[in-house]
């Protein structure tokens, strides 16, 4: 027999639900005899390896969840991290981090790392387009909820927590557009990240319900640098003809590299140039002048997700493994108008 790798495996090799293979590895007396002597087997000729950490958790005796994040250095993570964190210490759980630095595969290293370490469950700021190794996870019963980062299609299968990001991309444009501005310039993101291309449709759909048709030329896609790359291209196109009045930065550090190259020309902000960004990290109230920004309630997308997360643990417990229907929690976000549009 091949390697087998999940629970849900073993019951279909036994005819069993997963609920009972559970229970039989579980030591629960709850079983038949015969049906727990045919898991046994099916177990011991597949060379299936229970997962300890599912097993830990539904003993009820673990307190200790994981929080995946890119990096420190993208402003907008310690916020969320605060967030789930105050939640977390609330209900007597310890917080782990885990940086991925954005290398593919880090949640499955993470996770495979993880597994024997009595972790109660993950949050997931840090996936970058191949969710496989995170379906798996759920598949095996261990609670995981994904904040920010996550595609249209894994909605009803994975718990998720953000803000509307089409609308946010709309709304922006769409408040230059009333402030007189014509020739709207859009930073984009990293196309692999579904929230930046929500953003990019939200900047189009907002331009063209205002009779202006986007304009190839002033739809700026991420340097291979990263975002300090938009140093160079703001520089350049702001010298050539048909330059852009307003810039929709998709992110708030985006738009600080954007403002920095705009002083560096003499580009008075906004009477030439207005600038809105995304995010309203702290910093952006303090740039000269200060940022117009969307402000994602960065700190309460920390707190649900840590209360998702904690409904998935307290639902596993109360049904023998099984984890809850997956949510797709959309949180608030205001339009923080400041000096510089």
């Amino acid at each position: 027999m091949e390697q087998i790798t999940s629970i849900k495996e073993i019951a279909q090799i036994c005819g069993v639900s997963a609920s009972t293979v559970s229970r039989v590895l579980n030591g629960k007396s709850y079983v038949r005899e015969g049906t727990r002597k045919r898991v046994l087997e099916a177990v011991k000729q597949s060379g299936f390896r229970p997962n300890l950490l599912a097993r830990s958790l539904k003993q009820g005796n673990l307190q200790t969840i994981c929080l995946m994040v890119p990096s420190y250095g993208n402003l907008i993570f310690p916020e969320i991290m605060r967030g789930v964190n105050t939640v977390a210490r609330e209900h007597g759980y310890t917080t782990v981090f885990s940086i991925t630095e954005e290398h593919p595969g880090a949640e499955e290293a993470t996770y495979n790392e993880m597994r024997n370490r009595q972790i109660s469950g993950f949050i997931i700021c840090s996936a970058i387009g191949d969710e496989s190794a995170i379906y798996r996870m759920r598949e095996e019963g261990v609670p995981v909820v994904l904040v920010n980062r996550f595609k249209k299609e894994d909605i009803g299968h994975l718990d998720t927590v953000s803000v509307d990001n089409y609308r946010a991309g709309y709304v922006s444009t769409q408040y230059l557009v009333r402030s007189g501005r014509q020739r709207i310039a859009i930073a984009c993101g990293d196309p692999s990240l579904d929230l930046y291309n929500e953003r990019y449709r939200g900047y189009c759909d907002a331009l063209r319900d205002a009779g202006i048709e986007p304009d190839p030329a002033l739809i700026l896609q991420e340097p291979a640098e990263g975002q300090d790359g938009y140093y160079n291209i703001i520089k350049r196109i702001m010298l050539e003809p048909g330059a852009p009045d307003a810039i929709f930065a998709t992110s708030d550090p985006k738009a600080f590299v954007i403002m920095r190259a705009l002083h560096d020309l003499k580009i008075c902000i906004p009477r030439d140039v207005a600038v809105i960004g995304i995010d309203n990290v702290e910093l952006s109230a303090y740039m000269e002048p200060p940022l117009t920004t969307v402000a994602q309630p960065l700190t309460r997308m920390g707190e649900e997700a840590m209360r998702i997360l904690l409904r998935q643990i307290e639902y596993k417990r109360e049904h023998d493994g099984e984890l809850p229907p997956p949510e797709n929690r959309i949180l608030p976000f205001d339009l923080l108008v400041r000096q510089s549009t």
